[in-house]
């Protein structure tokens, strides 16, 4: 059977609905529990062979498009991009010896907090697979996903499942249901290690000890219960991230005003989540929070898979 000259496969964004965070390590990392959360807001990622006769050399290609509203032009283009890493570092595993180009359709923020770079890298790692017909397993892919970055693994496995470390050893956890979100997202960035020095400097922060996931966040999702789910909704960065940006605190009090059952700022931040209690809820919520702050909002649903295949040519 012949190889496919051209693969597509997308990865979602993740929220997390737990992030305990631990004192920074010597390694410089610090040690977490969380519980990641896969949204239905999807980066795509098309891998195909160049022409025949056209450029030469192994190094990925990478080529970005998608939502204008977007920070499109901070996302690498080089090697550094994290979905060329990834298709790098697939190659050197496998012995591949040619070249790829990747284009990749943006949908979700870019440092955002809502690890976009890593569903990038994930449907890299799932889309070169396939064109090079490699026939890795999740678990072979899992691995190289934990070399590329935190929450890689997560988007590569999607649902909802516990994380540990530093994230990046997940394991599943099983919801009866789905859960409605409305993301507000923000035209500014922020910077992951900027915000994980902000918190070593906060009381929270200097406190810090090993995080755990609380029982009553796994018995809430396990009985499907929305109202608990929403109090018990944590991010430990989150004082940090609104240290840097106060703003943030007013889109979360104007969601909650707008009657959300629960808010958070999401990973690092910027972008703010906002629960529902089911998808006619939460459009209301967004409907009042686009009015009260002119705020850039979505709805969206979870849990959803995680790295998938679209389509093959």
């Amino acid at each position: 059977m012949s190889r496919p000259h051209r693969v597509t496969a997308s990865a979602p964004a993740k929220v997390n609905l737990y992030l305990g965070v631990g004192p920074r390590r010597g390694d410089g990392f610090h040690p977490l529990a969380t519980l990641y959360h896969a949204i239905g807001l999807r980066d795509v990622v098309t891998a195909s062979r160049p022409r025949s006769g056209g450029r030469r050399g192994t190094e990925p290609v990478v080529s970005v498009d998608g939502d204008q509203s977007l920070l499109l032009t901070d996302v690498p283009r080089g090697p550094e991009n994290i979905a060329a890493r990834a298709a790098s570092l697939l190659a050197q595993q496998y012995g591949v010896d040619e070249p790829v180009l990747l284009h990749i359709d943006k949908r979700i923020p870019v440092a955002g907090g809502l690890a976009g770079g890593s569903a990038d890298a994930a449907a890299t790692l799932t889309a070169c697979d396939a064109l090079w017909g490699l026939g890795a397993t999740q678990a072979d892919l899992l691995d190289l996903a934990a070399e590329l970055g935190s929450d890689v693994p997560f988007a590569l496995l999607g649902g909802t499942a516990a994380g540990a470390v530093r994230g990046e050893l997940v394991t599943s956890v099983p919801v009866p249901g789905d859960y409605w979100w409305v993301v507000a997202r923000s035209r500014e960035g922020m910077s992951t290690p900027a915000v994980y020095a902000a918190f070593d400097h906060t009381p929270q922060g200097a406190a810090a000890v090993e995080p755990t996931i609380p029982p009553a966040m796994t018995a809430a999702l396990a009985e499907h219960d929305v109202e608990r789910l929403g109090a018990v909704l944590n991010n430990d960065l989150q004082p940090a991230a609104l240290g840097l940006r106060p703003d943030l605190a007013a889109v979360l009090r104007h969601g909650l005003g707008a009657g959300a059952v629960g808010a958070l700022v999401s990973g690092s931040g910027p972008s703010c989540l906002f629960l529902g209690r089911d998808q006619e809820h939460a459009a209301h919520v967004a409907g009042r929070l686009a009015e009260d702050v002119s705020a850039d909002v979505l709805v969206t649903s979870g849990p959803v898979p995680g790295a998938r295949i679209e389509s093959k040519d």
